[in-house]
């Protein structure tokens, strides 16, 4: 039976995947966005404000 081919690591090759999956679904919602009209900044402050963060001062 051959070993498994890990293209990192048996660990790492999740974390990367989840790493590249979410930097992929923020650059749509960016682009969607940025089409909308709306500015990276007012993206990110509504997120913040979706998610429960407090606002920045």
């Amino acid at each position: 039976m051959a070993p498994p081919a890990y293209i990192i690591s048996r660990v790492a090759d999740p974390v990367f995947a989840l790493a590249i999956g979410i930097a992929a679904a923020a650059v749509r919602i960016n682009r969607e966005e940025k089409e909308k009209g709306r500015t990276t900044q007012q993206t990110i402050e509504a997120a913040r404000r979706r998610l429960g963060f407090p606002a920045r001062s």
